[in-house]
């Protein structure tokens, strides 16, 4: 369908522009990539007053146009390049109204570029409880645009906003922010001509950062290259020169247009709670407070809730067994898909209550602090300040994670970055680790308030961050760069969660987790059933005439016990049970058996093909009739070597320390090598991740067997 308009979204970082972008598309948006770069593209759709169809882009949150990593480099990109494919017809640039001179620098840049704009103060009603009010009449007629004042948290101003939008033709006629021809007037002049623009700015900024563009031609390229060494051309000097000409500017068009009656006050709030928050001492145990008490409501809120999935599915597969004609169709459908299907949805409320605190922490502004609060622990140990982003956004997912890495400057800190954030435990291993902590670990209360089963997940999680801040200690120490990394950072004021947002990121994180892991899921119980339902020809006729014997010569309930028995047999020698026996030997030591190695194998596309791979094998394997649930079918399975349960406490936390460390992710492996282009980095990764989850694994075994 074609649209009518192409609305880019820019702003500074926690200025609310995500929030806006959600307010304004709602669920009619759709992430892909910018073309030819690996940079998350986020496009929604909106209707506006007048019946057109809007494509709003939400561009990448930078201070300026001069960018200083690769996602910033993409703001300058769309919107100077006319022949890009997301270059906008309309410019919406959102302001913090708490802090709008340093804000319209960015304006400042963006309306040199001479496309037609709007200004969106967004947090209008949090400026006017610090006592600042801002004239924005007076604002629009000193800029030549139209300002809208709103705030995207409690959807106000949202239907001004869209029919100023709709009124939005012309560029902003303000006097230009600088002089911008009076910079380097030799060379500008030359490059206007090179490229056939009017534009001093656009030529300014194709000398500051042509290399970023991908319209012009190596030939281009080198010929602004010889107009800078022509012209003395300077891009650190220059750069200074303007910005400080823009804030000059900024000061005469804002003089009168804001009055801070609470100057004085402004920052109290935030800095009483900050003296806290941020304390080597006391900030590190409330961190660790809340930590405990989210891993402790993973456990205790989803207890209900997946209690009745879990029936929901038992109840589908008795249906489906007592309904359905039996047949290899059947039992495709009914121990494979709608098995290893199970095993993943039952997950969903523990998913859905993990993103709703991260969204919430991140809502508040307190994941900033944590950020904060961790820099100076992280550079001892050869890890930027920036490197905490990835790595706390890596208890979501390692894949976008170590894209955001690009934010990091320096070329040692990024790739120690990239190798140790697939460490820090992600949604994907949550579902491995309840159901093995709910198998090993009672359900029990100590001290009134304390999980056990809380604390052993939230153990898990800290003992993946601190195997990510080692490893990373180690390559600091291994790899040699030169560069020296620093640290700038916002901390956005406190806020309250927009329950809204919060709602709809448990939504959409949780149908991707179905979505994404659902396909591997189902994609792996089909070849696992065929694996475990089929073998070699010699081995099933030989059961089958063992136990066609036998039944001859036994009564109902002993013929019973014996299809259980042969079910397990033909499993054990099925092509999936050969190939677990296979690697049995190297596993035996970590305290695995067979089927617990199919599941390693299977878990090499993703973590949670585990949790599937499992419910398919004990699914086809069969087992008491009563028992349906294949959480207790794990719990009853017995070695049939000792008789002792399968799955003891030190298996269980074997288990859980090799799936800590272990590199099970085909994506991430995918998008190290994208991100550093070259196989050496993942390949390192994928070998130095398996042998720290084996040597763990056979530590934690053998000490608590």
């Amino acid at each position: 369908m074609a649209k009518d308009l192409k609305i880019a979204l820019v702003g500074n970082p926690n200025t609310g522009k995500s929030t806006l972008f959600n307010l304004l598309t709602g669920l009619n948006q759709k992430i892909g990539n910018f073309p030819g770069i690996t940079i998350d593209k986020k496009v929604g759709y909106c209707k506006l007053p007048d019946g057109k169809q809007a494509e709003i882009i939400d561009l990448p949150g930078t201070y300026s146009l001069y960018p200083k990593s690769k996602d910033e480099s993409i703001v300058f990109q769309v919107l100077a390049d006319k022949n890009n494919a997301s270059h906008p017809d309309i410019v919406v640039l959102i302001a913090d109204a708490t802090n709008l001179r340093r804000n319209l620098l960015l304006y400042t840049q963006v309306a040199d570029l001479e496309i037609p704009m709007v200004l969106a103060l967004n947090m209008t009603d949090m400026a006017r409880k610090e006592g600042i009010n801002i004239d924005v009449n007076k604002l629009s007629e000193r800029l030549g645009i139209q300002v809208v004042a709103i705030s995207a948290r409690s959807n106000a101003g949202l239907d001004e906003l869209k029919k100023a939008i709709n009124n939005t033709t012309s560029i902003a006629t303000q006097l230009k922010g600088a002089d911008i021809l009076a910079l380097a007037p030799e060379a500008i002049e030359a490059t206007k001509k090179r490229i056939g623009t009017e534009n001093d700015y656009f030529a300014l900024q194709i000398l500051h950062q042509h290399q970023h563009l991908a319209d012009f031609t190596e030939v281009d390229h080198a010929a602004f290259d010889q107009i800078r060494k022509a012209n003395n051309f300077e891009t650190s000097t220059l750069q200074t020169a303007e910005t400080i000409a823009r804030y000059r500017h900024l000061g005469t068009v804002l003089s009168g247009v804001i009055e801070d009656t609470g100057a004085a006050r402004k920052f109290a709030f935030s800095d009483k709670i900050d003296a806290v928050l941020t304390n080597k001492f006391w900030g590190f145990l409330i961190f660790i407070g809340i930590l405990f008490f989210i891993f402790n409501a993973i456990f205790s809120w989803s207890q209900y809730p997946m209690e009745m999935i879990e029936t929901i599915f038992a109840r589908l597969g008795e249906l489906g067994h007592e309904y359905l004609p039996e047949g290899v169709l059947s039992s495709l459908l009914l121990d494979g898909v709608l098995a290893g299907l199970g095993g993943i949805v039952v997950f969903i409320p523990q998913i859905a209550i993990l993103f709703a605190f991260i969204s919430i922490l991140e809502d508040t502004g307190y994941m900033a602090r944590v950020t904060f609060l961790m820099d100076k622990i992280m550079r001892k140990f050869g890890l930027s300040g920036k490197s905490v982003v990835p790595m706390i956004g890596s208890i979501a997912c390692a894949v976008p994670s170590i894209m955001s890495a690009r934010t990091i400057e320096s070329w040692k800190d990024r790739i120690i970055t990239i190798m140790v954030v697939p460490l820090v435990s992600c949604s994907a291993r949550l579902p491995v680790y309840t159901l093995l902590i709910g198998l090993v670990v009672p359900e029990k209360t100590v001290w009134g308030f304390i999980n056990l089963q809380g604390l052993t997940l939230m153990g898990m999680y800290l003992i993946s961050i601190l195997a990510a801040v080692l490893v990373a200690f180690v390559m600091k120490i291994i790899l040699k760069a030169k560069e020296k990394s620093y640290f700038i950072m916002e901390l956005p004021v406190y806020r309250a969660p927009r329950w809204t947002n919060v709602l709809y990121t448990m939504y959409e994180k949780s149908k991707t987790f179905v979505l994404e892991a659902g396909k591997v899921i189902i994609a792996i119980s089909i070849v696992l059933w065929v694996m475990s339902s089929y073998g070699p020809s010699d081995r099933f006729e030989a059961i089958d005439k063992k136990y066609a014997a036998i039944e001859a010569q036994k009564d109902s309930v002993q013929i019973s016990t014996l299809e259980r028995d042969k079910s397990a047999e033909r499993l054990e020698n099925s092509y999936a049970g050969i190939l677990g026996h296979a690697i049995e030997p190297v596993i035996r030591p970590l305290g695995f058996d067979w089927k617990i190695g199919i599941a390693l194998i299977t878990s090499f596309a993703a973590r949670e093909a585990f949790v599937g791979t499992m419910a398919t094998i004990y699914s086809v394997e069969g087992g008491d009739e009563n028992v349906v649930k294949i959480h207790d079918r794990m719990k009853a399975a017995k070695n049939p070597v000792t008789g002792l349960p399968v799955f003891t406490f030190a298996t269980g936390f074997s288990l859980m320390l090799f799936y800590a460390f272990a590199m099970q992710c085909m994506s991430t492996v995918a998008v190290v090598y994208r991100e550093t282009k070259s196989w050496k980095w993942p390949l390192i990764q994928l070998v130095y991740m398996t042998a720290m989850a084996y040597v763990a694994s056979l530590i934690a075994y053998q000490l608590l067997k």
